[in-house]
């Protein structure tokens, strides 16, 4: 851009190759302020009916959500190309309109396999996780190899729906295609094996890596953490600090939470305090939350307490629910009724904190309070989510939500669960000779 000034001074004129660069780099920039100046030239010096012109101002618009004025540009265009459909459809998935793209790209007359590729992406960011595979599914079935973007995309989309299977398959296609295992690519195989529960193949990736950043790091560290290898996310985050990679926010927060897990007061409280006197981060409210449960953990609530008065932003749920969750498990009901008043106080007060005080009156023997607690909730319609889990069976992803009874197979799956029943009731029978002990609440 500096370059196109001197030009200007030398009474030079731009012509329409010169604002295709210039608008290029402006999206690359998401310099909106200079793409509209550019695009004023255009329209003053009559090259806004070139194509290339044209769909590099619509691709500015789509990268800088600015998707109604990209699509005055799409509609009025007389020669929309691939390059033009992909850049709304991307456009519109950025921006969150997911159906509105879909139905650009349905009635897109010629798709490549970046245009495919944005699709999936879009399904995949704004959480359409289902809908990203079987779309990966159908590009393959049209003939279309998917290129980088498009792995990338179903690759989290796996991570999410814990579909290993699928994952694994695109892995065998990275290696098979002898694509490079690059940062974003093995970062979200590592996030997608990790998220999975197969942290040793994440583990494997990771050291296959040629060139790892923070984020390789932090996605390795948080599926260590999550999946009981707390010493093993401390032990990589000590590499990371020698090997010289800086940790982010999202780091330290994994790595505080495998300190919680272990128990580690004193390490990840000098962790904690590195982040702003080392690396110059100051801790967010997910910080602070973390630290609440570490010190909640270790049934340290007075110092908990302490950090919830002093710290220098407004508690939220994760905060306040760590602080309530380690009363339930401390038996501290006076600072347990405390903090869910103040979860109230901000219109927090969602089903799982109605739940866990209940718990925690049930744990005291207070059954007053909990039908307290369950009366209150009737009166407000507070309901708690209900929980649902995903597996995944040849390939295919199959989800439950507790209380729904409208899958196809529903005779089949009451009749295995009795069986499982039955089982575990054998099981407890032949381990303590007696049957008594057995709530059929916990099966």
């Amino acid at each position: 851009m500096s370059l196109y000034r001197n030009m200007l001074q030398s009474g030079f004129s731009p012509n329409n190759y010169t604002f295709s660069f210039l608008i290029r780099a402006s999206t690359q920039l998401s310099d909106i302020l200079s793409g509209l100046t550019f695009h004023g030239q255009v329209i003053k010096l009559g090259w806004e009916s070139y194509d290339f012109v044209q769909n590099g101002l619509i691709h500015l618009y789509s990268s800088c959500k600015l998707v109604d004025s990209a699509r005055k540009l799409f509609d009025i265009s007389w020669n929309r190309d691939v390059v033009s459909w992909t850049a709304m459809i991307s456009g519109y998935a950025k921006s969150g309109h997911v159906l509105i793209a879909r139905q650009l790209f349905d009635e897109m007359p010629e798709k490549n396999a970046v245009s495919w590729s944005a699709m999936i992406t879009g399904y995949a960011q704004e959480g359409f996780f289902k809908e990203a595979l079987e779309l990966f599914k159908d590009m393959q079935l049209a003939g279309f190899k998917p290129n980088h973007a498009g792995i990338v995309g179903a690759l989290s989309a796996c991570a999410f729906l814990g579909a290993l299977d699928q994952g694994r398959w695109i892995h065998a296609y990275v290696d098979r295609n002898s694509m490079v295992l690059d940062r974003i690519l093995g970062t979200a195989l590592i996030d997608m094996y990790a998220k999975c529960g197969s942290v040793d193949t994440a583990r494997t990736v990771f050291n296959n890596m040629p060139d790892k950043d923070v984020f390789a790091f932090t996605s390795l560290i948080s599926g260590l953490a999550n999946h009981g290898q707390s010493a093993s996310a401390i032990e990589l985050f000590m590499i990371m600090k020698n090997d010289g990679t800086t940790p982010n926010e999202v780091t330290f927060i994994c790595i505080l939470n495998a300190c919680s897990r272990m128990g580690m007061v004193k390490e990840g409280l000098k962790i904690f305090e590195s982040m702003s006197e080392i690396y110059g981060i100051e801790p967010g409210v997910e910080h602070y939350g973390c630290l609440v449960d570490l010190l909640g953990r270790a049934g340290l609530l007075d110092e908990a307490k302490r950090v919830v008065r002093v710290m220098p932003t407004e508690p939220d749920s994760y905060v306040l629910g760590a602080l309530l969750n380690a009363c339930r498990v401390h038996g501290d009901l006076d600072l347990g009724e405390e903090t869910v008043d103040r979860l109230v106080e901000r219109s927090l007060d969602h089903g799982g904190v109605h739940v866990l005080l209940s718990n925690l009156y049930a744990s005291a023997k207070q059954w007053d309070g909990v039908a307290k607690v369950r009366k209150g909730m009737e009166v407000k319609s507070v309901k708690k989510v209900p929980g649902c889990s995903l597996i995944e069976l040849n390939g295919a992803i199959c989800e439950f939500v507790a209380g729904d009874r409208s899958h196809v197979l529903m005779d089949e799956i009451l009749m295995l669960l009795l069986g499982v029943d039955k089982h575990l009731k054998s099981v407890l029978f032949d381990n303590d000779g007696d049957t008594n002990e057995y709530d059929e609440r916990e099966i």
